[in-house]
């Protein structure tokens, strides 16, 4: 019997060692199960010891969201008598993560009871999370009962039997959805001694032509690796990819990184760490990209935040990143503030368990309401951030101000809530909660709300040809709106408008003329997007003017011809520097000099009606051409005809070639036309001499 005993206090002990060392590398899941065969095999009579055990075992549970069995542990400490300064604060925080909200208030008040009234650091900063959990624990009741106008739901086509979080939404029209998971398909046979689980991978699902999703895939590249990836975002392009990458060691922790990645046609390349500071002991985790690019945002425990894990954010730019900033309060708290993401609009949402919440992590909604030019001298920061070499000295920072939003039940829960994403200025998208999963693993829900949203979308092309995403437009407003809007790769932009504005937008693109368009927005009662469309014509090759007719074999313009003539007057307007060569074109039947005279004269009809309706007449120049300049086809032209290739030149010998008469007839029509090129941008700029 005595032997036996001491073998059992052996195990127990030589447990407890391999639970301290596994402990120390923060793989708590492996640390959990060393200490609970130590537990198991420590005799009851030894209740200081159990007690012991049991805390070391609460505090592995809590780390990796066993919930229930942390609650357990952590009350087998009390019960114990080995509960120390910090037990009931954890247990009140279990207790609101398992929706126990009055045992929770109450171990809550046990904590601040217990706190010594001294003015220490560590009584301020617990005194206060203790404080707001029970502010929570007293109004989380009453915020579920409530409701809101969200509706959320639980969307298993893209989970799996593990963890399943953090999705992103990507792609020209929000076709893609990129998330890590857990899963039996991730890369690596081992299991991770911090969650028991495969590492995770990042997964993407894509909708196919009929707009359904197609079952999640890992990313088939060198993205994915052994080690832990997940919580990407991506610039506005959809070119580079921020991830974050947790690698593990057998003999010492490592700590999160942020990774690149970059995408050649539809291929992730292998990550790159990209470098925020000389600080090689804090983790850097949950990146996300401003609406404008120009922004990192991520979360941190360096030395300078207001608490455990902490927002901030870096500027991107063409030479690399700049100075690190913290987001401070009232975003940062002495809790966890994690997984910022932002809504096209500029909103900003975060996960927090150091605001009032429903328990564990709960979004928030930071809307910023100020910024603030404001020059910071780094030699009045703590020794504890400069030393980390987080930006030069005297470098200035643009700071905003933010109002902060609960969204409430059901968006938040109980449990973990966080990672939001959106289809496009919809409130609408997808997150990751582990509410109701006993083993705390992330899932993802879609969520929706019904709210009014105003949004115009445009389009910025080359007039009778392709989409321009080099393209830029302007948008000012009667209520002060004065944006630059980047478009994307389909040539496209949408932006969230207001009702009762009156919206000027200017479309540009380097080598071609703009084009303005107005829109007033009125008051609605449900949603609506505008449309708008910016063809912009080309400085340096001709442009077609669709639709203008005349009468059979004269000059004389017909009436449906007013269309597209004061759409030219609109652009020359739009434009008042430039000069351009108005020119009229004949298919190659007739004579040659009867052709030029008639297109001639016809090129004259539509400069004066120009002049007619007030451009200058020393800014037109009317050329008929006749037969002389058959057309040349350009590729949007070929797509449409398809017996025609991209530079043919409809001459009278090509058009001949052809056997069919309806493709010969096609061609002549395509021959007839009236274009204009701009001579000059310099109208009007200089004086006269």
């Amino acid at each position: 019997m005595v032997v036996a005993v001491l073998l059992t206090g052996c195990g127990a002990e030589q447990a407890m060692k391999k639970g301290d060392r596994f402990y120390d590398l923060g793989e708590y899941f492996d640390a959990a199960t060393q200490y609970k065969k130590a537990y198991s095999q420590t005799p009851a009579k030894e209740r200081a010891l159990r007690g012991q055990r049991a805390l070391k075992m609460a505090e592995c549970y809590r780390r990796i969201n066993y919930t229930q069995k942390a609650i357990a542990a952590y009350n087998n400490v009390i019960r114990y008598k080995q509960a120390d300064s910090l037990t009931h604060l954890h247990l009140a925080q279990q207790l609101m993560k398992n929706g126990s909200y009055k045992e929770a208030a109450k171990e809550f008040q046990t904590f601040l009871d217990s706190l010594p009234n001294d003015n220490s650091q560590f009584s301020m900063i617990n005194s206060q999370l203790a404080k707001t959990g029970l502010r929570s624990a007293q109004q989380a009741p009453e915020w579920k009962k409530q409701g809101s106008d969200y509706t959320v739901k639980r969307e298993n086509f893209f989970n799996s039997r593990r963890a399943d979080y953090s999705p992103m939404l990507a792609g020209e029209e929000n076709n893609q959805l990129f998330f890590t998971s857990t899963r039996n398909q991730a890369k690596g046979d081992e299991l991770s001694g911090i969650t028991g689980t495969k590492n995770g991978d990042i997964f993407v699902a894509q909708k196919d032509d009929k707009g359904k999703w197609q079952r999640p895939e890992v990313i088939d590249s060198e993205l994915n690796s052994d080690f832990d990836e997940g919580v990407c975002s991506f610039t506005p392009d959809g070119r580079t990819m921020y991830l974050t990458q947790c690698k593990t060691d057998p003999d010492y922790p490592r700590y999160a990184t942020i990774m690149t990645s970059n995408r050649s046609d539809a291929s992730w390349s292998k990550t790159t760490e990209l470098k925020l500071t000389r600080d090689t002991l804090s983790a850097y985790a949950h990146p996300a990209i401003s609406p404008d690019g120009q922004w990192l945002y991520f979360t941190s425990n360096m030395p300078g935040g207001l608490g455990g894990y902490d927002i901030w954010r870096v500027r991107l730019t063409t030479s690399g990143v700049g100075g690190v900033e913290n987001l401070g309060a009232p975003i940062n708290t002495p809790g966890d503030e994690m997984f910022p993401t932002f809504r096209p609009n500029g909103d900003l949402y975060f996960s927090s368990n150091g605001h009032e919440g429903m328990g564990g992590l709960d979004i928030y909604i930071a809307k910023p309401i100020e910024s603030l030019e404001l020059r910071i001298d780094n030699s009045d920061m703590p020794d504890s951030l400069n030393a980390t070499g987080q930006g030069d000295q005297n470098s200035q920072s643009s700071i905003i101000n933010y109002k902060i939003e609960h969204p409430g039940y059901p968006l938040n829960s109980q449990g973990d809530d966080f990672g939001m994403t959106f289809e496009g200025l919809k409130n609408q998208g997808y997150f990751s909660s582990n509410r109701g999963d006993g083993k705390g693993w992330d899932h993802i829900y879609s969520f929706y709300n019904p709210e009014i949203i105003q949004t115009v979308t445009g389009w910025v092309y080359e007039q009778d040809g392709y989409e321009l995403p080099q393209g830029q437009v302007y948008m000012v407003g009667n209520d002060g709106t004065n944006l630059k809007l980047s478009v994307k790769g389909d040539g496209s932009f949408t932006q969230e408008i207001k009702a009762g504005v009156d919206y000027v937008f200017l479309g540009t693109c380097k080598g071609f003329l703009n084009h303005q368009e107005q829109l007033r927005v009125e008051p609605v009662t449900k949603s609506e997007e505008y449309t708008l469309q910016f063809p912009l014509a080309s400085i340096t090759a001709p442009v077609l003017i669709d639709n203008i007719f005349y009468d059979f074999d004269k000059a004389t313009l017909r009436p449906e011809s007013a269309e597209a003539l004061d759409q030219l007057v609109a652009l020359l307007n739009e434009n008042p520097n430039v000069t351009i060569e108005l020119s009229a074109h004949t298919d190659y039947r007739g004579s040659e000099e009867y052709n030029k005279r008639l297109s001639q004269r016809r090129a004259e009809s539509v400069v004066n009606y120009l002049i007619e309706h007030g451009i200058a007449s020393d800014r037109l120049t009317p050329v008929g051409y006749g037969k002389e300049r058959p057309k040349e086809i350009r590729r949007k032209v070929a797509e449409k005809y398809p017996f025609l290739k991209e530079k043919d030149v409809l001459t009278e010998e090509f058009i001949k070639t052809l056997e069919d008469e309806e493709q010969q007839e096609q061609c002549n029509q395509l021959n007839r036309r009236t274009e204009f090129r701009v001579l000059r941008t310099t109208y009007g700029l200089f004086p006269k001499k």
